[in-house]
């Protein structure tokens, strides 16, 4: 430590900072960073935590590494949390209740300062032991009772995509939507039935899919609804990798988009540009998500407790694209 602060100019005590995972100036931290990767430097991480009382890292526990809103989320929460000083434990648990509960019981005992979790079906008696332990929990995407939570208005998204294709003069409208036991996916089941009841539309249960938040789910089950006797003249597909599936499904059959059928998909705005043509989408502020998840936790374990627990809920955007037009 003090060849550090020799080199940078700068006063044990801000060098000590730094390496305990406390902000300074950011000038300060770049010159002490590269004077830690010059000098070859190495933080002894036991007796950091031993001295504060804190490991500095994070567990992020997320559902699966494949998939791209997971991910991308991800990579917004380690962003901020590296800035801040802390390491992260990233593990996915297949979307598996027993896997998710063992992720869970392993972050605790690794003894992270705090989790961010993307929960499915998380045990109370797994969250009660956290709280006992004084280890601030903040939920993305999915709400626990009692714990901070950032999400997005899944209803509103839903009702306003499916009113966008009602407004372009539809009537017969599909959908697929994620599991039934996922908080997010029974929101926009719900926002797409909303919407058609405010406009006085009967749905057709023939044309209502529930799929699994995957891309050969959304393959199979677009084939599925296009092969009725009387197929919808919009489809709407609520997640990323089953708009994925669906599209490639469309593309085996030979259905045009939007001569054939109007289509909304969900996220991955690059994914919308390149598919000709243009896919009008539903998108999710992902790097918001993160940064606020990431940025709460933070707050949580300065000891700001604050409006706890809190509930963050962000806007979707509607992005129009060339997929949607008036039906025959």
């Amino acid at each position: 430590m003090w060849d550090v602060a020799k080199q940078t100019g700068l006063s044990i005590a801000t060098v000590s900072k730094y390496i305990n995972g406390i902000r300074v100036k950011e000038s300060n931290a770049a010159r002490i960073q590269q004077a830690i990767d010059e000098l070859g430097y190495r933080v002894n991480m036991i007796a950091r935590g031993l001295k504060t009382n804190r490991s500095m890292t994070v567990g992020v526990l997320i559902p699966s590494l494949v998939n791209l809103f997971s991910t991308s989320i991800v990579s917004a929460i380690e962003r901020v949390l590296q800035e801040n000083g802390y390491s992260t434990f990233i593990c996915d648990y297949n979307s598996d209740p027993e896997m998710e509960e063992n992720r869970f019981r392993f972050l605790m005992d690794k003894s992270v300062d705090g989790i961010i979790i993307m929960p499915t079906s998380i045990p109370e008696t797994s969250l009660d032991r956290a709280v006992q332990s004084g280890i601030p929990l903040v939920s993305i995407d999915r709400p626990l009772e009692g714990t901070d939570t950032v999400l997005v208005d899944n209803f509103l998204a839903s009702y306003e995509a499916t009113q966008h294709l009602i407004q372009a003069g539809h009537r017969r409208i599909g959908i697929i939507t994620g599991p039934g036991t996922i908080y997010t996916a029974r929101e926009r089941y719900r926002g797409y039935m909303q919407a058609m009841k405010d406009s006085g539309i009967d749905p057709d249960p023939a044309c209502i899919r529930q799929g699994d938040y995957e891309l050969p789910g959304g393959h199979a089950l677009t084939r599925e609804i296009l092969d009725h006797t009387e197929p919808p003249t919009a489809l709407f597909v609520t997640n990323y990798e089953m708009t994925l599936g669906a599209v490639i499904a469309l593309n085996e059959m030979n259905v045009s988009i939007p001569r054939d059928l109007s289509f909304i998909g969900f996220d991955n705005l690059e994914m919308a540009q390149i598919i000709k043509p243009r896919l009008t989408i539903v998108m999710q502020p992902v790097a918001l998500i993160g940064k606020t998840a990431a940025d709460l936790l933070l707050r949580r374990l300065s000891g700001d407790m604050q409006d706890f627990p809190v509930l963050h809920r962000l806007k979707t955007e509607l992005i129009p694209g060339d997929s949607v037009i008036q039906p025959k």
